[in-house]
């Protein structure tokens, strides 16, 4: 899911690419150490990270309140597609299942347009599967099992199949937040080199990348210089910036294993298949 959270440690981390452009490993643009971190600093630690030369860049959400933007929400976005761990192969008029039996996975056989279907569950194994699917079958011909394969005397057609659930994201709200992005600094030059920067490197990212895999419109809403404070050593400079952002779920979509479908041949009534 996308949440507020998520846009404030993509900003984070992505504010920390523009200072160490080399690496945390490396030295910052200015030399100086620099803590980039989302929340608001304490006074104590702040005042001693300044005497010592750190800057500090954080990053909170303005007080002023979200701004509703949704208006028409997009249907459901498939995610990667889910490979499925068990798999089916058909000799004749055997079906043999090999793999792993995971949960979240349909195996089914389509035996002459009659479909036998299994949902796996916790502990299934090929063999298992097979099993279950020869006590389905054995309610209408027969079935002979032997470990993960199953032999069907007199099939005409078998079709087998494995499909997995798939995993699908659905936006529930968009909306407009705006994030005050500070930089903390013990001297004029050293707040004039980080904030340019930070906010020339910020100006050319037009979309956040969130972690769920939607994006995030990234746009300045403008930017404060404090230099009256009550800490001599205090110069900071704030960058406003307005972060659209849609808020999401990620439900599990099952799969369709076998479909029904029917056929019209020219001059003659439909025929139904399954497959």
């Amino acid at each position: 899911m996308a949440d507020l959270s998520d846009v404030e440690t993509t900003l984070a981390a992505l504010v920390e690419t523009l200072v160490y452009p080399a690496g945390t490993n490396a030295p910052s643009i200015n030399n100086a150490l620099i803590r980039v971190y989302r929340g608001w600093p304490s006074q104590s630690a702040l005042n001693a990270d300044l005497a010592a030369g750190t800057v500090n860049i954080t990053l909170f959400p303005d007080a002023r309140a979200a701004q509703i933007t949704t208006r028409y929400l997009d249907p459901p976005i498939a995610l990667a597609p889910a490979i499925p761990t068990l798999s089916v192969s058909v000799s004749g008029q055997t079906a043999t299942f090999a793999g792993s039996a995971g949960l979240g996975q349909l195996a089914g056989l389509l035996i002459d347009n009659a479909a036998f279907v299994h949902r796996t569950q916790s502990g299934d194994t090929p063999e298992a599967v097979a099993a279950t699917l020869a006590t389905y079958m054995r309610t209408q011909r027969i079935a002979q099992l032997n470990g993960a394969s199953l032999t069907i005397p007199g099939a005409g057609s078998i079709i087998g199949r494995v499909v997995a659930d798939q995993q699908a994201r659905i936006e529930t709200r968009r909306q407009h937040q705006i994030i005050r992005l500070s930089c903390w600094c013990p001297t004029p030059a050293t707040r004039d080199v980080i904030a340019a920067a930070v906010d020339q490197g910020l100006s050319q990212t037009l979309f956040l990348t969130l972690p769920d895999g939607s994006s995030a419109r990234l746009r300045e809403a403008g930017t404060l210089v404090f230099d009256q404070s009550q800490n001599a050593n205090l110069y900071r400079r704030d960058l406003l910036l307005d972060v659209e952002y849609a808020t999401t779920i990620t439900e599990t979509l099952p799969a369709l294993i076998f479909g029904n479908s029917q056929i019209s041949p020219n001059g003659a009534s439909s025929t139904s298949l399954l497959g």
